[in-house]
């Protein structure tokens, strides 16, 4: 139409269309995911909540167990004054890995299978958005909140410690001594962003392609193949390269296997060499594996209609 002859232009000369920003949609995306999907914060700070009350319960007998500890060998006065930090943030990782696994898993399915995608399909956000925004919780989002947490619930548990070896006549010297939140912290957002998020994105990508493709039992879908795989090789080839390459990845690779959580307080920050991890094959091949498994998640959800 021409611009001169256009009556909206005629009727209101002073009224620009609105502009909307490219992110705009990608971010109300994401938004959605936490409307629709409580459990990715509820879960884990219900975690933390248990954790904290254990923690309330073994201060009781915190000054003999300090006392205990003092007389030990130096290593072994770290791994035991450490150790319900290091439990803490293994059940917290450990929790939010399973709330991911079962995130991915549900995001594509569960909008099938109630139905709910044909009024999603009717908003003006894209597919490939859907499913960027679906991709970026558990690769992104999850880890900042389980470090979040995390920090939030070992430092309670060092004011109440703290608290309780002050009330009984011990030194807090002794505990923060032994302690160091801040490199503990360090530690944790370095493995929990750049394993559970960056490592991870392969696994995430694939889960949520199972997501979109199965009919029902995504659960099923998901984990029967790989184990059919290895089962197959190992019958016919007597061979477990297919099982060492999902446990490699599963378990972090060279940097997930070198920075555990039991050496969070130990190892020196100066240690971490993040520039390695991110020059990795493994770490780039993997995205190249997701960046697949999402586009063709995104091609499956166009196509998809509920179950």
């Amino acid at each position: 139409m021409n611009p001169q002859t256009d009556p909206l232009r005629e009727l209101s000369p002073g009224i620009r269309p609105s502009v909307v920003s490219p992110t705009r949609p990608l971010y109300w995306s994401i938004r959605r995911e936490f409307w629709e999907n409580r459990s990715l914060y509820v879960a884990p700070l219900g975690v933390a909540a248990l954790i904290l009350v254990g923690s309330l319960i073994s201060a009781v007998h915190l000054s003999q167990t300090t006392r205990a500890a003092l007389a030990l060998p130096p290593m072994e006065q770290y791994e035991r004054i450490q150790g319900p930090y290091t439990v803490a943030a293994t059940l917290l990782m450990g929790t939010t890995f399973v709330v991911a696994v079962f995130y991915c898993l549900d995001a594509l399915y569960g909008e099938r299978r109630d139905r709910s995608v044909l009024f999603w399909k009717s908003l003006p956000v894209s597919d490939t958005t859907t499913v960027l925004a679906k991709a970026i919780i558990p690769m992104v989002f999850l880890p900042l909140i389980t470090f979040a947490i995390t920090f939030l619930t070992q430092g309670i548990t060092l004011l109440v410690e703290s608290a309780v070896l002050a009330g009984s006549g011990l030194s807090v010297v002794t505990l923060w001594s032994h302690l160091s939140l801040f490199q503990m912290g360090g530690m944790l957002l370095y493995h929990l962003v750049l394993i559970h998020g960056l490592w991870y994105a392969p696994m995430f990508a694939y889960l949520l392609m199972v997501s979109a493709w199965a009919r029902r039992a995504a659960f099923l879908w998901a984990f029967v193949p790989p184990l059919a795989i290895a089962l197959v090789e190992k019958i016919a080839f007597n061979t477990t390269h297919f099982a060492m390459f999902l446990q490699h990845r599963l378990s972090g690779g060279e940097e997930g296997a070198k920075y555990i959580t039991g050496t969070m307080s130990l190892e020196p920050l100066a240690m971490l060499n993040p520039a390695h991890f991110v020059i990795s094959p493994g770490l780039w091949g993997g995205f190249v594996v997701a960046a697949a498994f999402l586009f063709v998640t995104a091609r499956l959800r166009r196509h998809r209609g509920p179950i």
